[in-house]
């Protein structure tokens, strides 16, 4: 039988904040975000029938305001990479904010897209009505660019305030402000927005979870005649099926975390939460009733989750830049690359785990079982061994004074060795005692690498005894696969 015609109306998905995140690192399980889940999202809700807009909210394009010398050639290319994603989405209006000048007005503008300039407006045919975009820095803004917009014929406007969440609730709380939605489109700051955000007011407003990891998803309904937009504020059974859902998900993602966890229950739980996050998308992808009698609008988040597909359009885009970026990097460092300034006087320097072997070789046996010993190895089966946001937690010595700088002389440095716990270890080799090395490293050395967004699940006390053994800080097995036998 014929597919029944999708009632009037529109969709509409924005992004923001997406901080030149192509995909996740991949560093844990079950990651979400990456441009070829949005781009799959975006592309499937167009063969529904209805008007889909795409539009970012802007701080997309870059995650910081400077860069060094070396990561411009991969943030560049970056860059470049989301852009033609963008397209492959077919976007419609983007706004810009200040991580997207992190290379000038002049590198932005000549990506070509359709940008929407802080105080425009732009107005986008959505079938038998109109949606306005309008951008802006202020609040004061927003609201005359809103006006502008109804004056220009829009039937709902969309208003993208490039600041956080509570200048966005100040914001649409404004008297005069003529928008239907405000999207807060820059975070506070790189961890400020893990979540997504609904404050429903007389005019919602919403944050987008950062980095790419999430859409949002608006759903207009159009009724007979022209006329206001009213927020469908409850959608009953799905809204409370997809929270339960969730909650059941962030309970096996945490399990599944795990260390130490058997392979086949391992398996298992990780069916299951596929399972569940495809039901969850089912729901939320469902087009909500329309509003009888009136324009209607509902709101959504889509967690772009890691089962979901991918559009290979989109996804090709990444493949290529993972191909290009490393390139670009090695040639860079073999043409510009300095070394490592020298530790200051007094300071101790990099050793290299070899040398720590020569006293310690029971703990090097206990450190050879455990995950920190294939670190290096992990970015070379995924081809990132140059890509300058890994290799930071994969080699010894990173950026720090007698260390490495330059990834076109890694040799010798590779995997996280002795040192990157128990700090750089050339006094302790002159002099060995427990005053010149760190005998015990805390919680605070393992974050900087195993934080919330490469290691959401961890936990010190849990995961601590993986890296201990005999001779290393414990009496019993680590517990990492291919470990030593105790002795």
């Amino acid at each position: 039988s014929p597919t029944p015609a999708a009632p009037p109306g529109a969709v509409l998905f924005i992004s923001a904040d997406t901080r030149g995140y192509l995909g996740p690192c991949g560093c844990s399980e079950n990651m979400r975000g990456g441009i070829g889940r949005a781009a799959f999202q975006v592309q499937q809700a167009r063969q529904g029938g209805q008007p889909v807009l795409y539009i970012d909210g802007g701080n997309s394009l870059f995650g910081e305001t400077h860069l060094k010398a070396d990561q411009v050639p991969q943030e560049e290319r970056k860059a470049k990479a989301l852009a033609d994603a963008f397209r492959t989405m077919g976007i419609a209006a983007r706004a810009t904010g200040e991580l997207d000048d992190t290379r000038g007005a002049a590198f932005r503008q000549g990506l070509g897209l359709p940008e929407v300039p802080s105080g425009g407006v732009k107005v986008l045919d959505a079938g038998t009505r109109k949606v306005g975009v309008v951008a802006a820095a202020s609040g004061e803004a927003l609201v005359k660019a809103s006006q502008q917009a109804r004056e220009q014929g829009a039937d709902f406007v969309v208003g993208l305030l490039d600041q956080p969440l509570e200048a966005a609730q100040a914001a649409a709380a404004l008297p005069g402000l003529a928008a239907n939605l405000v999207v807060a489109t820059h975070s506070a700051g790189e961890f400020s927005a893990e979540e997504n955000r609904l404050v429903r007011s007389d005019v919602p407003v919403v944050a987008v979870q950062s980095k790419g990891r999430s859409l949002l998803r608006v759903d207009l309904t159009y009724a007979p005649a022209k006329g206001a937009f009213t927020l469908q504020r409850s959608q009953g059974d799905v809204e409370r099926e997809a929270a339960a859902l969730e909650q059941r998900m962030a309970l096996l993602d945490k399990e599944i975390a795990q260390p130490g966890i058997d392979p086949k229950l391992k398996a298992l739980k990780q069916g299951k939460r596929d399972e569940l996050a495809a039901r969850k998308q089912g729901f939320l992808n469902a087009p909500p009733a329309p509003a009888t009698g009136v324009n209607g609008f509902a709101l959504r988040f889509l967690p772009l989750e890691s089962n979901l597909p991918t559009a290979p359009d989109a996804q090709a885009l990444v493949k290529a830049y993972d191909a290009d970026v490393g390139q670009l990097n090695l040639a860079w460092a073999k043409e510009h690359g300095q070394d490592c300034p020298l530790p200051a006087k007094g300071q101790a320097g990099f050793v290299g785990s070899a040398v720590c072997a020569d006293c310690h070789p029971d703990a090097t046996a206990v450190w050879e079982g455990t995950k920190h010993h294939h670190a290096w190895e992990t970015l070379e089966e995924v081809g990132k061994q140059h890509h300058l946001n890994c290799i930071g937690c994969h080699v010894t010595g990173w950026q720090k004074p007698g260390g490495v700088c330059r990834l076109d002389k890694v040799a010798g440095r590779e995997d996280v060795g002795c040192e990157s716990c128990h700090g750089p270890g050339s006094k302790h080799v002159d002099a060995p005692s427990p005053a010149t090395i760190v005998g015990k490293p805390g919680q605070a050395v393992c974050v900087t690498c195993h934080n919330t967004e490469n290691s959401p699940h961890f936990d010190f006390a849990t995961y601590l005894p993986r890296i201990l053994g005999p001779g290393h800080g414990g009496t019993g097995k680590s517990g990492q696969a291919g470990e030593p036998p105790a002795k």
